[in-house]
């Protein structure tokens, strides 16, 4: 009997340990900072950003699981010197801005790919948009550039739509709304930017994404009661008729 307690003991043991290390692996960075401290390449640390949402209270937005990378590979500007920091737009619509000298030369085409997901912290809130806007310049020659992104839902794995901005120079923007069936908590964005530098060369310096989110419909959470009262009524009913028998 002592023999198997003991074990039992070194088992929780273990368990703790392995939720304590895996805790220990995820850490906050605080914005703005170096792509490079969000980018998660296995086994290395999965760390994390909070940008605060006015709509949202306290808790805001959790930006997780970047990842980046280049064709041709290695092209600059690397990870760290890209920085991330806060975006706001107005009061509704909150999110993160990607800074940094994404450029292609003249003759050049570059491509470069930004993962990550963002997560509304709030119980009970989901997400209803998204916004994408850049500011660019091809520096009046041939040259292009085109930021694209698909977004889904990161739990049922659903595609909310696309986002795309392009050329001509100056800055873009381009919204989504999704379908009001579809409550995302979390959406994985997956960003691909295309530069083509023409006869002069073009850049794009800032790309903005926001995000705004809500709370369900009064309509909705009534049914949400309803069928909650209802299986609670059933399982009265069957434990009462089992304890009969």
């Amino acid at each position: 009997m002592k023999k198997r307690t003991l074990l039992l003991t070194l088992a929780a043991a273990v368990l703790v340990w392995g939720f304590g290390a895996l805790e220990a692996r995820a850490a906050q960075v605080l914005l703005p900072a170096p792509l490079s401290t969000l980018t998660t390449i296995p086994p290395s640390t999965v760390n994390f950003a909070i940008v605060p949402a006015p709509s949202e209270g306290p808790q805001g937005y959790r930006f997780d699981s970047f990842t980046y990378s280049t064709s041709p590979v290695n092209s600059p500007p690397t990870a760290a010197n890209i920085t991330v920091s806060e975006f706001h737009l107005g009061s509704q619509i909150d999110g993160i801005t990607l800074s940094g000298a994404f450029a292609a030369a003249a003759g050049q085409v570059i491509d470069y790919a930004v993962s990550y997901v963002v997560t509304d912290l709030v119980p009970g809130h989901f997400f209803t948009d998204a916004h994408l806007s850049g500011v660019f310049s091809v520096f009046g020659g041939t040259g292009s550039v085109a930021v694209s992104e698909t977004l889904h839902d990161a739990i049922s794995g659903a595609l909310l739509g696309t986002l795309d901005i392009s050329t001509p120079p100056g800055s873009a923007s381009d919204s989504l709304v999704w379908a009001t069936s579809l409550h995302p908590t979390s959406i994985l964005v997956q960003k691909d930017i295309i530069l083509t530098g023409g006869t002069a060369g073009a850049s794009i310096s800032i790309i903005n994404q926001g995000f705004s989110s809500t709370v369900p419909e009064p309509a909705s959470m009534s049914l949400l009661g309803i069928g909650m009262a209802g299986f609670f009524a059933f399982r009265r009913f069957f434990k009462k008729r089992t304890t009969v028998a």
